[in-house]
C-alpha cells in the first residue's frame, strides 16, 4: 500500500469556493474511480488557505491507472478548470507505511455508498 499527500495552497478567499466544489461535484467523481479516500483537510491555524487530501492506493501502478482514469473523465476535466485558478501552489507526495502502520480503509466499492451522501461535517 501507498498513500498519496496532496497539498493545494489556495489563492485567499478562496477556500469557501474551493470546498463547495469538492463538495458538490469533485469527490462524487474521485471516490468512485479513486477509491480509498482517508481523509479531505483545510488548515486551520499556522499556514492558512492549504487543503490536504490522502488517498491510498494498492501500488504505484494502481495510483497510475486511476489517475489515468480520472483524467480521461470529462466531468472530472470540466471540474477541474474550474477549480485549477483557485489553487496557487500543489504539492505532492507518495508516503510508504511502516509496518506497524494501520491499513487504509477499503476502496470506496466496498463501503456503504449511502456514507458518500451523509451530510459533510464543518
Amino acid at each position: 500500500m501507498i498513500v498519496e499527500e496532496r497539498i493545494y495552497e489556495l489563492h485567499p478567499g478562496k477556500l469557501g469556493e474551493y470546498r463547495k466544489l469538492v463538495e458538490t461535484e469533485g469527490i462524487a467523481i474521485q471516490r468512485p474511480i479513486l477509491g480509498r479516500l482517508i481523509g479531505y483537510f483545510y488548515s486551520e491555524i499556522g499556514e492558512l488557505n492549504h487543503i490536504v487530501h490522502l488517498w491510498a492506493y494498492d501500488s504505484l501502478e494502481d495510483r497510475t491507472a486511476r489517475r489515468a482514469r480520472l483524467f480521461a473523465d470529462p466531468r472530472w476535466i470540466d471540474l477541474s478548470s474550474r477549480l485549477t485558478p483557485l489553487v496557487a501552489r500543489q504539492r505532492n507526495r507518495i508516503l510508504l507505511p511502516f509496518a506497524f502502520s494501520p491499513e487504509a480503509p477499503p476502496h470506496f466499492a466496498e463501503t456503504d455508498a449511502a456514507r458518500s451522501g451523509s451530510a459533510a461535517r464543518r
